[in-house]
């Protein structure tokens, strides 16, 4: 079956997306190298991204599915590593209810100063040794998007922050 171009564009961007994504450690259950999280560096702040989906209309269940079984191990994983201090994920509660324009948002805050863990290939082979159903399931959820990015934050401080007029 021929990928469309923006079909192709949404899987290349969705693997360059999960690189740095995979490419860290999971301590204490078995993967990787790392003895223990990194401590941040001095004057270090976490980096906090949204990550923004909109899934197909009729295709949200098997893309949280899809999602849930292979992609949100590797985020668990890698938060118990120390990686991240949260991973959370979101729905809309209702139908349209602010910007129609997502369906499903996942949350990262990244540990600043986190190095050292194991890289993607490392992580996905040992959590997934069906390497091809793998790929198979992680394009049939690339497909099931009509679009999807990224948005890193950054957090305004009204206590610091001087007013401009």
């Amino acid at each position: 079956m021929e990928m469309t171009t923006f079909k192709r564009k949404m899987w290349a961007l969705a693997v360059l997306l999960t690189v740095p994504l995979l490419g860290s450690g999971l301590t204490g259950s078995g993967i990787g190298h790392t003895a223990a999280a990194q401590a941040p560096a001095a004057g270090a702040t976490e980096v906090r991204t949204w990550y923004f989906y909109t899934v197909k209309w009729g295709s949200q269940d098997e893309f949280l599915d899809l999602f849930q079984r292979n992609h949100y191990p590797v985020l668990k994983a890698r938060m118990e590593a120390g990686h991240y201090s949260s991973v959370r994920t979101y729905t809309p509660r209702y139908h349209g209810d602010g910007r129609a324009d997502w369906t499903f948002a996942v949350e990262l805050v990244e540990r600043p100063g986190s190095t050292g863990l194991p890289t993607e290939a490392e992580i996905v082979k040992k959590l997934y040794p069906d390497q091809a159903k793998f790929r198979k399931e992680e394009q049939r959820r690339f497909e099931l998007l009509e679009a999807h990015w990224d948005t890193p934050l950054t957090a305004v401080d009204f206590e610091k922050r001087a007013v401009s007029r």
